[in-house]
């Protein structure tokens, strides 16, 4: 991955868990990022993250398995409440109290019924529901995001976390644009339409390609500080960052037009 940058320490503990419990899916997943290249032409064209460019990560990880992935489920509670056979308005001592911690331990819901303790189930409908990542395998998941708005990257870090949670996956992979793709969008000028036409706004004037990359999409930049914040939870996420040196005719064009 010498033309992908990856940031954030929690990358570190990430590599570790995708390196040493899940090598195989990892080195899937490395091989496939070795192929990704793309062009000038791919940045350009219109489609956000509906364009080539998601198309073509997608076409190198789906033929080895990799599935999108949605989970949902209830959440059951057991509330058990009450003092049991213990008499009312008598100080419970240390050695009782201890007992009273650890009943629900060693006690199947039945006996605890039978010492006079109160045992209710409570369900909550729907408390996981519509959570997806893109490309899911075995214990390992990995999303693109390329052009979104940036409140994209909530939604990818809290489906990592649940899946996480729900002991579904031991680690994520994100891969989205590093900040030195900037300078290339602001070289680049205008932004193409379907046929290739430079983009106009309404007053006739070129719609520049470096506002179609703003600040308020998804790249590296929005997504650290949400990282930082532990919006992951105890989900380890390697970040990856697409870098300039994957634009195969990057350097061409940077000759003619230095």
């Amino acid at each position: 991955m010498t033309h992908l940058v990856h940031s954030n320490g929690t990358g570190i503990n990430a590599v570790q868990v995708l390196a040493t419990g899940c090598p195989d899916k990892f080195q899937e997943i490395i091989e496939g990022l070795r192929t990704f290249r793309l062009t000038l032409a791919d940045i350009r064209k219109p489609g956000g993250n509906e364009s080539g460019i998601p198309k073509r990560i997608s076409g190198l990880l789906r033929a080895n398995g990799w599935m999108e992935t949605r989970i949902k489920g209830d959440l059951l509670i057991t509330k058990v409440a009450g003092l049991g056979g213990k008499s009312a308005g008598r100080e419970t001592t240390e050695d009782e109290e201890d007992e009273a911690d650890t009943l629900e331990k060693i006690e199947t819901l039945e006996k605890l019924k039978k010492k006079g303790f109160r045992v209710e189930h409570i369900t909550r409908e729907n408390f996981l529901d519509g959570h997806k990542v893109d490309y899911v395998k075995h214990r390992v998941a990995f999303d693109l995001e390329w052009n979104s708005k940036d409140q994209t990257f909530d939604r990818d870090l809290y489906a990592f976390r649940a899946f996480h949670e729900c002991d579904l996956i031991d680690a994520a992979v994100l891969l989205t644009r590093s900040a030195s793709l900037n300078a290339v969008f602001e070289k680049l000028g205008p932004e193409l339409d379907g046929d290739g036409k430079s983009k106009t706004d309404k007053n006739g004037k070129p719609k520049l390609l470096k506002t179609k990359y703003g600040a308020s999409t998804t790249w590296m930049g929005k997504l650290l500080y949400r990282m930082n914040a532990g919006r992951h939870g105890g989900c380890p996420v390697l970040a990856l960052g697409i870098t300039p040196n994957l634009i195969t005719d990057w350097a061409d064009y940077e000759k003619e037009h230095s």
